[in-house]
């Protein structure tokens, strides 16, 4: 795998995301394509997450995001560079 063919991505997910399981649903679809990296509930009631895999992964999670899981309300979704070296998915905070 070379470099360029990987991304990483820092994501705030705005609306109703806490309370609806967001974060572990978002750990088990990332798992699923093999997308690494953290989620996390902010105090200001966002998610916030960093991404990295695949550029087609990586894609597919943040078109995954953007609908989150069944009771989920996704309003908006920033979407910026990050930088980090991830293994596996993990919920933290």
């Amino acid at each position: 795998m070379t470099a360029t063919s990987r991304k990483t991505l820092r994501l705030v997910i705005h609306g109703r995301v806490q309370g609806v399981f967001f974060r572990d649903s978002m750990r088990r679809e990332a798992l699923s394509l093999g997308v690494s990296g953290w989620v996390r509930n902010r105090s200001d009631g966002t998610v916030e997450a960093s991404v990295q895999g695949e550029t087609a992964a990586v894609d597919a999670i943040v078109h995954w995001v953007h609908r989150g899981p069944q009771y989920a309300r996704v309003e908006q979704v920033d979407i910026a560079p990050d930088a980090g070296s991830y293994t596996g998915f993990e919920v933290i905070g």
